[in-house]
């Protein structure tokens, strides 16, 4: 089965990349974190369910790869098919890094990034998906969700238990704790 969904983009893909010290905004010291995408029909679709990323390279007609700044949040999935349906499907939630914070390699993602979920198999990814579906429904943009609950939702799925529903009360707590710290 292929998951088709539209990727997210804050900025129009360009087909001349500005250098990564010339972004406007950011100082010259940030370091970016560059996520790789793809799409070659019927074979692989790698794209980003939700994430603002500062800008989007077109490296050719099936890749591309987005830069988010540090403390960013975007979930990538991938779905791998063959001739007989569905081989792989992955979710990760991410969350890009700066200079000193310790983060995990992770292909495809430079230089890495720390890892709030992995789902795994087309039943994970799905479970995710429609948390995912359902905190947008709530009129939430899944970058604005609290670390510690992707975190949970990543435990919860390692120890099969049922995921936990995110709620507009957990959401104004976190941004509560946000402002005042």
């Amino acid at each position: 089965m292929t998951i088709s969904l539209p990727m997210a983009s804050a900025a129009q893909p360009t087909d001349q990349p500005l250098p990564l010290h010339a972004l406007p905004g950011l100082p010259a010291t940030t370091r970016l974190t560059r996520v790789s995408l793809a799409f070659i029909e019927r074979r692989l679709n790698l794209y980003l369910r939700f994430g603002h990323p500062v800008q989007r390279l077109r490296q050719d007609r099936w890749r591309d790869c987005a830069l988010f700044t540090p403390g960013a949040h975007l979930a990538r999935v991938r779905c791998e098919t063959a001739d007989g349906g569905a081989v792989r499907s992955q979710l990760l939630v991410l969350q890009a890094c700066g200079r000193t914070e310790n983060m995990q390699r992770i292909p495809g993602v430079e230089p890495g990034a720390a890892l709030l979920v992995q789902a795994e198999g087309q039943r994970q990814v799905r479970a995710v998906l429609s948390l995912v579906d359902a905190i947008e429904t709530l009129g939430i943009d899944p970058v604005d969700v609290s670390p510690a609950y992707w975190r949970t939702v990543h435990h919860r799925l390692d120890a099969g238990m049922p995921l936990p529903a995110y709620t507009t009360g957990q959401h104004a707590a976190w941004l509560a704790g946000r402002v005042l710290s």
